[in-house]
């Protein structure tokens, strides 16, 4: 049996025109000889009747704090609208459909509410409808503990979804609909030549979503990686072959032969609201391992780290600034601290053991007087702090100096 996974997001089902387009992107996998199982999101985004955050405002507005687990199962309702709804749109063209809740799909979650992780997916239902030549439609975003709790899996949860049912499944491919025409080598907002990348691997993605690019969720592609499902991001309003993640090998091969990009890089990304700390450590070694224990209990994450013999210097995102600067009030350190900072990131499976690679961020930037703050750097990524107001030229620089705009 052929499998194919496709999810639609919120812009995709938000109208009749939108979900036409819908039942057209699934019809075109029924002709190709696929039984289709179908994630959808809540229709539209914040504002519009059945989105996510509109029907987490219903509760969020009243005098009384709701609790987790009755806010789950508010914002659960969002998906299972879409779900019933698209389903009537397949049943008009004459499709035979079965609309499930993440619970009667299968899926089993740990009761984290608000963000539960997916403990495993049971398939059984799911195969029942395929082999009844079926189309199924999953609600995303949601699942339930082993005790019936209605739970819901986070920011990006239906990607998380869709990634899960189809390493479950052992489908062909898991193809993801949006708004877009698929992954771009940096945000076209900024960078006006920004290109669409044809394939990429499952850790550039990764990498990419990581560090401020808004592509695909970090846990559905981890999902995917594990199961070795490719995924596919596509638009829904247009025909573009969109964007392959999947490892890049063919019949053995390294990673970059055959359709791989010969590119060095793959695409730039930056991400805001970044403060920079700087404390001035003039105690015994265990005060560190004290301060870095008390952030850890409060759930602040320290990034781009220097630890110098008498001074640390590390970032944290900007709305934890508060939360830290108690902890080191409490530990009587000096610090100093720079708002406003953004983290620029190069990333690219190539640029390991390549000579030259920083010299020419450090050139392209240099040369228009943008002062890199801070470095870090992985096997795929290197990352420089910033301040704010340089980002974006920042990020122009380097599509520029490495050539992405000429793919």
């Amino acid at each position: 049996m052929k499998i194919m996974v496709q999810k639609f997001g919120g812009t995709s089902v938000a109208s009749k025109e939108r979900r036409q387009m819908v039942v057209e992107k699934i019809a075109n996998a029924k002709r190709e000889g696929y039984q289709v199982v179908v994630v959808v999101s809540a229709m539209g985004r914040k504002g519009d009747p059945y989105a996510t955050d509109t029907l987490k405002e219903l509760a969020l507005d009243n005098t009384f704090d709701c609790s987790l687990r009755h806010l789950d199962l508010l914002m659960a309702c969002g998906e299972i609208i879409s779900s019933a709804v698209l389903a009537s749109s397949l049943e008009a063209d004459g499709y035979r459909v079965e609309a499930l809740t993440g619970f009667q799909a299968g899926i089993l979650t740990d009761d984290t509410f608000g963000n539960a992780d997916i403990l495993s997916v049971g398939t059984n239902k799911i195969f029942s409808h395929l082999e009844e030549d079926k189309i199924v439609i999953v609600a995303g975003f949601q699942g339930s503990t082993q005790d019936g709790e209605i739970t819901t899996l986070g920011r990006g949860g239906s990607d998380t979804t869709a990634a899960a049912l189809g390493v479950a499944l052992n489908a062909d491919c898991v193809e993801i609909y949006t708004d877009v025409d698929g992954i771009m080598t940096a945000d076209p907002n900024i960078v006006p030549k920004a290109q669409i990348i044809n394939e990429i691997n499952y850790d550039e993605v990764f990498q990419m979503a990581e560090k401020g690019a808004k592509v695909i969720h970090p846990r559905a592609v981890e999902i995917a990686h594990y199961g070795n499902i490719p995924l596919k991001i596509k638009n829904t309003m247009s025909s573009h072959p969109g964007t392959c993640i999947c490892n890049c090998r063919k019949n053995g091969t390294t990673p970059y032969s055959s359709k791989c990009s010969t590119q060095l890089l793959t695409a730039i990304t930056h991400k805001d609201d970044i403060t920079q700390v700087s404390l001035s450590m003039k105690e015994p070694l265990q005060k560190d391992s004290l301060i870095l224990s008390d952030l850890a209990e409060a759930n602040i994450s320290i990034d781009i780290i220097n630890f110098f013999v008498d001074k640390k210097i590390f970032t944290i995102l900007t709305p934890q600034r508060s939360a830290l600067e108690k902890i080191l009030q409490n530990h009587k350190v000096e610090y100093s601290i720079l708002d406003r900072c953004s983290k620029v990131t190069i990333v690219g499976s190539r640029i390991t053991g390549i000579p030259g690679v920083m010299a020419t961020v450090v050139y392209a930037l240099a040369k228009e007087n943008i002062q890199i703050l801070q470095t870090s750097d992985s096997h795929a990524t290197i990352s420089c702090l910033v301040k704010e107001e340089d980002a974006k030229k920042a990020v122009n620089l380097l599509h520029e100096a490495f050539h992405l705009g000429r793919q």
